[in-house]
């Protein structure tokens, strides 16, 4: 265990120029990024037929998960050398930003899926051994990952407690988006306090089909209706010490989320700045033959061009996972969410006004992108929280969330 936080924090104290010659070496050569970008543009446009469908019965988005599957999206951005598609970072962005314009829940289910895979990318890509073969065994069995969203995080939830051999595991998690359609469930527990030490956090996996591990059905929402994001029940599953992933202290920042954030966050963004780039397609149309709209479409244009700025520096800060985990990039990327956010709801209400009211119908896709585009609020940070980390962080004291 202390070697696993060890790593990390050797991935933070690596200097970025020498990260990059070494993942640069192990990457190789690259699939031409368009392959993806193209393919994806081919079978999405029949996720956006689906969308409507299972948006009204808050079912999950199932078949575009089997054609994702079968065109190796899933392994898209795992490298050549581990068995993957070989895809880079913003190819990775570009897809989901696509899957996203034609169907919310499947890019935002996708991007979930997604981030997690990257994590252990970068940490193979620094030879991290179990980093390699956790990407080895994603790529050569085509395994779908699913893992705890929203605020199961710092201070996590559940309970860890300590067995002979490892933990036995009892927890209720939420927000498990794409959850009946994965094979693998990514997340964390609790380990209780003892007199010697204080609560500490496990991260771990665990397949879905595992005895006690049990997915609700009860995805029941505003928006993002087709991601399956339902609770899910571990009760009285036995972990083996070996499948730990991290052990950290709970309820404060670690130098792991410095990794993760500037690898989670972009991805996330891509899929609802592609709702908004389609809710400025339907806003174009509703307002060709109307000169006197001009004004009002280029305003729009403009919220629209503050998301995608937003969203390519949080691209270029990745740097196809070159980048230097620290506490300053951390925040840039923090704050780049935030700025990205306003301008995706900026972009989707002026858009629906345009297209007036049809699009306040149910089987209209604006109707349905209005709604979708609320849960990117809930994604780590929530604007009010992230100024507040910014702040802090401004004023020199420690992170609080």
């Amino acid at each position: 265990m202390a070697q696993a936080i060890a790593q990390i924090k050797d991935y933070v104290e690596q200097d970025g120029k020498q990260v990059g010659k070494q993942v640069s070496k192990q990457v190789g050569k690259q699939k031409d990024k368009q392959d993806w970008l193209t393919l994806a543009r081919e079978i999405a446009p029949a996720f956006a037929d689906r969308a409507g469908d299972h948006d009204a019965d808050c079912s999950f988005v199932g078949e575009n998960y089997k054609d994702l599957r079968q065109n190796g999206f899933f392994t898209m951005a795992i490298p050549g050398q581990f068995g993957g598609g070989d895809a880079d970072y913003r190819t990775l962005s570009d897809v989901i930003r696509e899957l996203g314009r034609h169907c919310g829940s499947t890019g935002l289910s996708f991007a979930m899926h997604s981030h997690p895979v990257m994590l252990n990318v970068f940490k193979a890509l620094r030879g991290d051994e179990k980093g390699k073969a956790t990407v080895e065994k994603i790529a050569a069995n085509n395994l779908v990952v699913a893992g705890t969203g929203a605020n199961d995080w710092l201070q996590s939830s559940g309970e860890a407690l300590p067995v002979e051999g490892g933990y036995r595991i009892n927890a209720h998690k939420r927000f498990v988006s794409g959850g009946p359609g994965a094979d693998v469930f990514v997340t964390s527990a609790v380990v209780p306090a003892t007199d010697d030490e204080p609560e500490q956090v496990i991260h771990f996996s665990i397949p879905f089909k595992t005895p006690g591990v049990e997915i609700q059905s009860n995805w029941r929402t505003l928006g993002m209706r087709g991601t399956g994001s339902n609770d899910v029940i571990i009760q009285d599953v036995f972990l083996a010490d070996a499948a730990v992933a991290v052990k950290r202290p709970a309820g404060v920042w670690h130098p792991m989320w410095d990794v993760i954030i500037p690898i989670a966050l972009p991805l996330i963004v891509s899929c609802y700045v592609g709702l908004a780039e389609a809710a400025v397609d339907l806003a174009l149309k509703a307002a060709r033959g109307k000169d006197f709209l001009a004004g009002d479409i280029g305003e729009l244009q403009n919220d629209l061009a503050v998301a995608q700025l937003a969203l390519d520096d949080m691209v270029r800060r990745n740097n196809n996972l070159q980048f230097k985990p620290d506490l300053a990039n951390t925040d840039v990327i923090f704050a780049r969410k935030s700025i990205a956010t306003e301008a995706v709801k900026n972009t989707v209400e002026k858009a629906a006004s345009l297209v007036g009211g049809p699009g306040f119908f149910q089987d209209h896709p604006m109707e349905r992108i209005v709604r979708d585009i609320r849960a990117m609020h809930f994604h780590p940070l929530p604007v009010k929280r992230q100024q507040i980390f910014s702040g802090r962080r401004a004023l020199q004291l420690e992170p609080v969330l």
